[in-house]
């Protein structure tokens, strides 16, 4: 007879990185959410239960911007495992670019977000929420993983 044992959970959330032909991303400005508002982040979400996560990353898109993703459009570009600022619990982030999307990136949620920026990656404003940051610059650099906060 086999035994359950409670084993430590981690929180799972997906970032869409839309990239144009001039190179630039799509960056969120974080509003009335109660984590890092005022800052300038990526489009993303939690993955709900019972969704892959390729289709979380389409329904958020949907919901927060406005944009169609086609899941043979994404790459995955990054995974990120964090400590929450808090120390309360743990993130698996995956990051996933496109270069297609259906439509105009558009604020959806104004309770969430304050304003779209499209940014230079290489030149990223330093009002970002610190791990967005660090895990774009870990993609740019070709990583595929990174630790943070630990």
């Amino acid at each position: 007879m086999a035994h359950w044992t409670e084993r430590h959970r981690s929180l799972l959330a997906v970032f869409i990185i839309l990239e144009r032909a001039d190179g630039k991303i799509l960056l969120t400005r974080r509003a009335g959410t109660g984590y890092m508002d005022g800052k300038l982040g990526l489009p993303s979400g939690h993955v709900d239960g019972n969704e892959p996560a390729e289709q979380a990353l389409v329904r958020e898109a949907k919901e927060e911007i406005g944009v169609g993703l086609a899941v043979t459009d994404m790459r995955h570009a990054h995974t990120m495992h964090r400590l929450a600022e808090t120390g309360t619990h743990e993130y698996i982030d995956l990051f996933f670019t496109t270069k297609t999307w259906r439509g105009d990136p558009a604020i959806m949620e104004p309770d969430k977000c304050s304003e779209l920026v499209w940014a230079d990656p290489q030149n990223l404003p330093d009002d970002m929420v610190p791990a967005v940051r660090a895990a774009t610059g870990r993609w740019l650099a070709g990583e595929a993983y990174s630790g943070y906060n630990f």
